[in-house]
């Protein structure tokens, strides 16, 4: 915007100052326009050449050329003492043109202005043009003396302008590439201070989940192997005996593969390391049935793709919830799993026993007593990252658990800010959760459901 705007002063300076010359033909009309013509053509050209000269050099130079040309044919009229210094306004376009212009274009433009003063020089001195423009007398018998007397003069005076412009519009252009270096120099900084830190976190972590590894393998490896070789040394023990022994010595080896996936993360080829799905949640309810726990698995509506974040959010918070309900409740726990495909997203409702022995009333005090460990908030942000929610808490003699993922990849933030998730089930506009949730004999109470029912 700089062009431009210069472009419009000039032009308003010169406007204000020829009004001010031109009082005096006023008397005269018809020959006040063609002053007025000939006066404007002049200015008009040169103040396009200003405001065309930051970002098209090359034009500029083109208006100033067609200037000048025009005045060598008579077409313009030539200078005198009053419009001359319109001249210096191709200075003005020069200085934009070196703040803008890279390369040998800023050489191109620099030749063509100095080669503009000299025929400038030539048009103000000639007894054929502006024969002195008022400085000089004019010598009607030649150019030569004139020039070789008094050109070296003006063009001095012309280029001594010209070259303060153009050393503005450098410093003009120095100034903006410090400052892009001094941008770019921050940056770089703040971007090797961030390596650095992540860099140093990188380290730590994985020198954190190398000794964790260490210690998992070490530890579920003795425990597959005890169980192993108790279970081959203790053949005359009854069944239920081996068969747990057979279930401690699988679930280990399946905690130390889960256990590798998590902490490594990445495997050292640079491959993503498979992550469980969907379709493991059957494999992983079996092999709680062999932990015993009475889980009963049912399903509705029509099971859509989930993505491979999302299947592995619903597969980790089913792995939690059951965990839990052997943890807490311990053999023989009732547990009730259900998926709900029939609205806008899957709704899990999983809900377990509370033993008498767990406390969910209030304290002595008349305040809540209530443990919670790092197992509910990681379920509730892992919904959170697949975009739907969760709720959990205790429900009568039951605890239950509510998961909502949405189909596709859009959030789902459906849980106002500062919500009640703790609060049994939320009611949410478009949902329809299960009526109930009973630990035996439930059924849904629409779609076609697919159920199994395992004792352990």
């Amino acid at each position: 915007m700089g062009a431009p705007a210069a472009a419009v002063i000039f032009f308003t300076l010169w406007c204000v100052a020829e009004a001010g010359f031109m009082a005096a033909w006023l008397p005269h009309w018809a020959e006040l326009w063609k002053l007025i013509l000939s006066r404007f053509s002049i200015l008009i050209l040169t103040t396009f050449a200003i405001a065309v000269s930051a970002w098209r050099p090359v034009l500029s130079l083109g208006f100033t050329a067609v200037l000048l040309m025009g005045q060598l044919v008579y077409f313009i009229p030539e200078p005198d003492s009053n419009d001359w210094a319109i001249y210096l306004g191709s200075f003005i376009a020069l200085g934009f043109s070196m703040w803008t212009a890279r390369g040998r274009l800023q050489f191109v433009v620099a030749g063509s202005n100095v080669a503009f003063a000299g025929v400038m020089v030539f048009m103000m001195l000639s007894w054929r043009y502006g024969q002195g423009v008022g400085w000089f007398r004019p010598l009607f018998m030649g150019d030569r003396f004139a020039l070789a007397n008094n050109g070296w003069q003006v063009f001095s005076f012309l280029f001594l302008i010209a070259a303060g412009c153009a050393a503005a519009g450098l410093a003009l252009r120095l100034y903006e590439e410090r400052g892009s270096l001094f941008k770019a120099r921050n940056l770089v900084q703040a971007n090797l201070k961030e390596t650095e830190v992540e860099l140093v976190v990188e380290q730590e972590r994985t020198r954190i989940a190398r000794d964790l590894h260490d210690v998992l393998a070490h530890s579920l490896a003795v425990i597959a192997a005890q169980a192993d070789g108790t279970r081959y040394l203790s053949q005359d023990q009854p069944k239920a005996v081996l068969d747990a022994l057979e279930n401690i010595a699988v679930s280990a080896r399946h905690a130390l593969v889960d256990a590798q996936r998590v902490i490594e993360g990445v495997r050292d080829d640079g491959l993503v390391a498979p992550q469980p799905r969907l379709t493991d949640v059957g494999p992983l309810v079996e092999r709680m049935r062999q932990g015993s726990l009475k889980v009963q698995q049912s399903e509705t509506g029509t099971p859509v793709d989930l993505g491979a974040g999302q299947q592995l959010a619903v597969f980790r918070i089913v792995q939690e919830c059951l965990t839990n309900a052997l943890k807490h409740g311990g053999r023989g726990t009732a547990v009730r799993l259900h998926f709900d495909w029939s609205g806008p997203g899957l709704t899990m409702h999983v809900a377990s026993e509370l033993p008498a022995s767990v406390s969910i009333g209030g304290t002595d005090d008349g305040g809540t007593a209530e443990r919670v460990g790092r197992g509910i908030p990681g379920m509730r942000e892992r919904a959170h990252l697949a975009g739907g929610w969760l709720s959990s808490g205790p429900d009568g003699e039951q605890f239950r658990v509510t998961v909502f993922i949405p189909y596709g990849s859009r959030p789902a933030a459906l849980f106002p800010e500062g919500g009640a998730e703790e609060e049994g089930v939320p009611s949410v506009e478009g949902l329809e959760q299960e009526p109930a949730l009973a630990l035996e004999g439930a059924s849904p109470s629409s779609g076609t459901e697919r159920e199994s029912v395992g004792r352990g």
